[in-house]
């Protein structure tokens, strides 16, 4: 044999193990209809059965708007507020911000006062086994349990922060939702009120040190001042005839640099204290209205009626059922055509002569096309005597039926190709299997299913 002779022959093998037969697949399904409807039902009814079992989950949600949130206080009102240690106001990015935003959502000093607002402790496991904590408050990392009931999230690329929590009564979960608002608004108020009164504390401080300095520097001001050295080019031209005139025109131009230096010295203080003066004035403004918060509830929470935003809904269950009764009605098809004791579509080849008593002219059109090959049609089940009959005609071809005898082997081997005669549901699937391992190390190719 050449070598493209063996390419066409491994295509044509290969063309075979990829074919579909569409028949052969609906056969498959319509076969297994009964346990196919049977499985899909049941799951149906079961998701569906769910929503009336399963107790009601209310979820309510609201978001929180943050504006500018990565400051410490209120900057975009005062132009002299004063920088954090760590630097300035808007070193960190938005993200990073809102990140702390969610910390200090999901934090102790939030969440405790949640707590105890809405009465929750801790209950028996599985309201059955004792719980050594029970009837005590619970903590904030067991409350917010990684997320699993109370959800905080900031919604990508914006400065909001969702807060979303379910229970069983609506009531609850509109009042833990409200009491988690309400006691993040008051912290991010203290915290802006200890900031405003932190910055005032620290500008009066400077402000009493420059003005005590300031008054310093003017009881200890010397020299003399610019407009009392009038005249002083006369005095000057003086002094080349006398010396004691020319110590005085010393005197006085010593004197006249220690009183500009003083001079100076005292500007600077007063500028100082007008600067820190503009500040104080602004801290004190911001003290006052430092009860403000930089939080801004865009959407409220809910009070729910008893029909509303409840889970589990019917609709979804409806549609769960349908995917997963699809799902699960497939995994048992695959299953019983696997695993059944007798003859299954699946395990048929994909050439398929369907009907063979009603489609007989069919079958042997198909024989008689291999003609010059003998073909050799081996009966896996009681045969019609008119089927026989007419293969009996076919010069090409011989019937013969299932033997354990060597006389059998050694019929194959005089015989090209073979066919095999079966019945769905009736022939013995460990039969079948074992005549076509059979013709396989006999190296003879099985070209059609023949099914009755």
């Amino acid at each position: 044999m050449s070598l493209n002779s063996e390419y066409q022959a491994a295509d044509a093998n290969l063309d075979d193990d990829i074919s579909i037969n569409p028949r052969k697949i609906w056969e498959i399904i319509w076969s297994r209809r009964v346990l196919l409807v049977k499985v899909f039902c049941s799951v149906l009814i079961f998701f569906i059965a769910l929503t009336f079992i399963l107790p009601k989950k209310y979820k309510v949600t609201a978001d929180l708007y943050i504006n500018k949130a990565n400051s410490s206080n209120m900057m975009e009102v005062n132009p002299y507020i004063l920088g954090d240690a760590s630097g300035s106001m808007f070193s960190m990015g938005s993200d990073k911000a809102m990140m702390n935003e969610l910390e200090l959502l999901k934090s102790a000093l939030v969440l405790d006062k949640v707590i105890r607002e809405n009465n929750l402790v801790y209950k028996k496991k599985y309201k059955i086994f004792p719980n050594k904590k029970e009837g005590e408050f619970l903590s904030a990392k067991d409350f917010y349990k990684k997320g699993k009931i109370l959800k905080l999230e900031n919604i990508k690329n914006t400065n909001v922060i969702r807060v979303e929590y379910k229970d069983k009564k609506p009531e609850v979960a509109y009042g833990i939702v409200s009491s988690l608002i309400n006691n993040y608004v008051d912290l991010h108020k203290k915290i802006n009120l200890e900031k405003a009164k932190a910055d005032k504390k620290i500008l009066e401080e400077e402000y009493e040190k420059t003005k005590k300095s300031l008054d310093e520097k003017l009881a200890a001001a010397k020299g003399v001042p610019a407009q009392s050295i009038t005249g002083i080019g006369n005095l000057t031209a003086m002094s080349g005839f006398s010396k004691s005139a020319s110590r005085a025109i010393g005197n006085l131009q010593s004197q006249y640099i220690t009183g500009e230096r003083s001079q100076i010295a005292i500007t600077e203080e007063k500028e100082k204290l007008a600067q820190l003066a503009t500040k104080l004035e602004w801290a004190k403004m911001v003290d006052n209205i430092s009860d403000t918060s930089k939080v801004l509830v865009i959407n409220a929470p809910q009070k729910l009626r008893p029909f509303e935003n409840s889970s589990p809904k019917l609709l979804i269950n409806i549609l769960l059922g349908i995917v997963f009764g699809f799902v699960a009605a497939l995994a048992a098809l695959i299953y019983a055509e696997v695993s059944d004791k007798k003859l299954a579509y699946s395990m048929l080849t994909n050439n398929i002569v369907f009907d063979a008593g009603k489609n007989l002219n069919s079958l042997k059109l198909k024989i008689f096309s291999y003609n010059p090959q003998k073909i050799l049609l081996i009966s896996l089940t009681e045969l019609p005597k008119n089927i026989a009959q007419e293969i009996g005609t076919l010069s090409n071809a011989a019937l013969t039926n299932f033997e354990m005898t060597s006389e059998f082997a050694n019929k194959i081997s005089a015989y090209d190709k073979a066919m095999l005669i079966s019945k769905i549901s009736d022939t013995d699937t460990e039969l079948y299997k074992n005549v076509k391992e059979t013709l396989k190390n006999q190296n003879k190719e099985v070209v059609y299913d023949v099914i009755l």
